[in-house]
C-alpha cells in the first residue's frame, strides 16, 4: 500500500478518535483536548476524520474556526495534492 494513503488514513483516525474523546470528555467536565492540537490534526491531513466526528458527535459546530476552518484545511489539502500531481 502506498506509504501516504497509509498516512492519511493514519491521522483522519486520529483526528476522529480525538474528536470524540475530546467530547466524551466535555461531558464528563474534565479537562479537555486544546482547541490548537484539534486544529494540527486536522492540518496534517486528518480533516475528513475531524469533519465526520464533528458532524456524528455534535462537537465544535458552532465554533467558527472548526465549521468553517476544517472543511476549509481539506480544501486546501485537496489543491495542494492536484497541484503536486499536475507538476511532478
Amino acid at each position: 500500500m502506498n506509504y501516504f494513503l497509509e498516512y492519511l488514513a493514519i491521522s483522519n483516525v486520529v483526528g476522529f478518535v480525538l474528536f470524540g474523546y475530546d467530547k466524551f470528555l466535555a461531558k464528563a467536565r474534565q479537562r479537555r483536548i486544546p482547541e490548537s492540537t484539534l486544529m494540527i490534526v486536522a492540518a496534517i491531513g486528518g480533516s475528513v476524520g475531524c469533519y465526520v466526528s464533528m458532524m456524528l458527535f455534535h462537537h465544535k459546530t458552532r465554533r467558527f474556526k472548526f465549521k468553517f476552518g476544517i472543511p476549509a484545511l481539506f480544501i486546501l489539502q485537496v489543491a495542494l495534492y492536484v497541484l503536486y500531481k499536475i507538476y511532478l
